[in-house]
């Protein structure tokens, strides 16, 4: 049985991508035998090279190229642009890896600023019967207020069952078998949502009732209002507290960890030596930035909300 990972990078996200795919492969079984496929546009042959040379007898690395004909109907929509201002096509990407990949019917998805610090085969693991998908609920933006009130007002949802998208166990069969794409691309030209995490929006949209919450040791965020947790499996740098822009950054030993044996330590190091107070008062003045929508999607006649009341089936 091959358990399929899949990660979708730019090519100026290599050097974090390393660190998580060396500690994916550092914590993987020899007992089992994984895939693990860069979905990409633009990632360099030298950076292919680099990260193909992590694999080993049972961790196999392989690259796809996402074709330009099939992102085109979501480029460069107002309502697409994330996190303060700038567009990024590689956040709807894991939506397409049931169509992309028919030969699996159950993957594995994580963003790239991860830390995968247990066996990932024992998430993949998880029974999902009949749900879409599994994921951890979003522990970043319990304690944002305008955020949770974004998600109970404009997305209509429970914020305590809001997921977080950077790392997902696709039930692929059932986005093939129920058409997920063709209904995402339905709302998508339908009504253009305007959304403050696009694809993480549609998917809990789509999804919802459908989703199985996962033990949050499994997408442990940083998170300046709790205590870590004591033994994560999957460490998500998520939002903008990287460790390689902040000192202390919560769990960045973990990364520093897995970093260290990476040919882009000390080019990771010397950015968070490099990186200003100014760029990290910045930083944190992105969250504001990508939160200042929400007054304006609660007025919209098209928000989730709205198009809800009115009838229109949003959930598979």
């Amino acid at each position: 049985m091959t358990i399929p990972v899949f990660y979708s990078i730019s090519d100026d996200f290599t050097k974090y991508a390393a660190v998580s795919l060396n500690s994916l492969v550092k914590n993987a079984s020899p007992q089992n035998d994984y895939t693990v496929t860069f979905l990409n546009q633009d990632l360099s042959e030298k950076h292919q090279k680099q990260l193909a040379a992590f694999a080993n007898d049972y961790v196999h690395v392989k690259f796809f190229h996402i074709d330009e004909k099939l992102v085109k109907p979501i480029q460069n929509r107002k309502e697409n642009y994330l996190r303060a201002d700038f567009f990024t096509m590689s956040i709807f990407y894991r939506l397409f890896i049931p169509d992309l990949f028919p030969q699996y019917d159950k993957a594995i998805y994580i963003d790239s600023d991860t830390v995968v610090v247990d066996d990932i085969a024992k998430l993949y693991n998880n029974d999902l019967d009949n749900k879409l998908f599994a994921a951890c609920t979003d522990s970043s933006i319990q304690y944002v207020d305008k955020m949770v009130k974004y998600i109970k007002e404009v997305l209509a949802l429970d914020p305590k069952k809001y997921i977080n998208s950077g790392m997902l166990v696709l039930n692929s069969k059932a986005f093939r078998d129920e058409h997920f794409i063709d209904h995402f691309m339905h709302l998508l030209e339908q009504y253009h949502f305007d959304c403050i995490a696009p694809d993480q929006d549609y998917l809990n949209e789509i999804g919802d009732g459908r989703i199985l919450h996962l033990d949050p040791r499994w997408d442990a965020m940083p998170n300046e209002n709790t205590e870590p947790i004591s033994k994560p499996g999957l460490i998500h740098y998520n939002l903008f507290f990287k460790p390689w822009h902040f000192k202390d950054v919560q769990y960045n030993d973990y990364f520093w960890k897995y970093a260290s044996s990476t040919p882009f330590y000390e080019e990771l190091k010397g950015e968070l030596d490099n990186y200003t107070d100014q760029e990290r008062a910045e930083d944190r003045a992105k969250l504001d930035h990508m939160l200042e929508k929400e007054a304006s999607t609660a007025l919209d006649p098209n928000n989730w909300a709205q198009v809800k009341r009115k009838g229109e089936r949003v959930k598979l």
